[in-house]
């Protein structure tokens, strides 16, 4: 277990989100193409983020990973995959949970790595959707806090 602090979001963490965003959505997205990777980097940097109530990981003083929320949904939780398994994501979504009470995500259904976090979390089935802009299988998952 590696010794993790969770905080709010500064300005000066956005490369590190970012970073820790690309890195977890290439190994959990194989499916997405580059392009739209490329946009929605950018769209995390200059667009999301400005909307999003954003908590970041940091572990030895480096940000490794964040979850952001848009009221009770999670718009984005992602790891730097050097990091997955150490708890950091469970951290983060209990401080999710503690914000907020209960939640909901979007997972792409392809996302093994996402849909087995969410499904081991507690998370519910809710309902099934395309993606426009990909055209992707979408299940939003929900979660009744105790």
């Amino acid at each position: 277990m590696c010794l993790a602090m969770i905080r709010k979001h500064k300005t000066e963490d956005t490369d590190a989100v970012v970073l820790s965003w690309r890195r977890a959505s290439e190994l959990a997205h194989p499916f997405l193409i580059k392009d739209f990777l490329d946009q929605e980097a950018d769209n995390v940097r200059n667009v999301y983020m400005a909307f999003a109530e954003t908590w970041v990981s940091e572990v030895d003083g480096s940000v490794v990973g964040f979850i952001a929320l848009i009221d009770n949904e999670i718009g984005g939780l992602f790891l730097d995959p050097k990091y997955h398994g150490k708890g950091l994501g469970k951290a983060l979504v209990d401080k999710a949970v503690t914000e907020k009470g209960p939640l909901v995500v979007e997972v792409f259904k392809e996302n093994v790595i996402g849909r087995r976090f969410y499904d081991a979390y507690g998370f519910q089935f809710s309902e099934q959707f395309v993606h426009e802009a990909t055209g992707q299988a979408v299940i939003r998952m929900t979660y009744k806090a105790e």
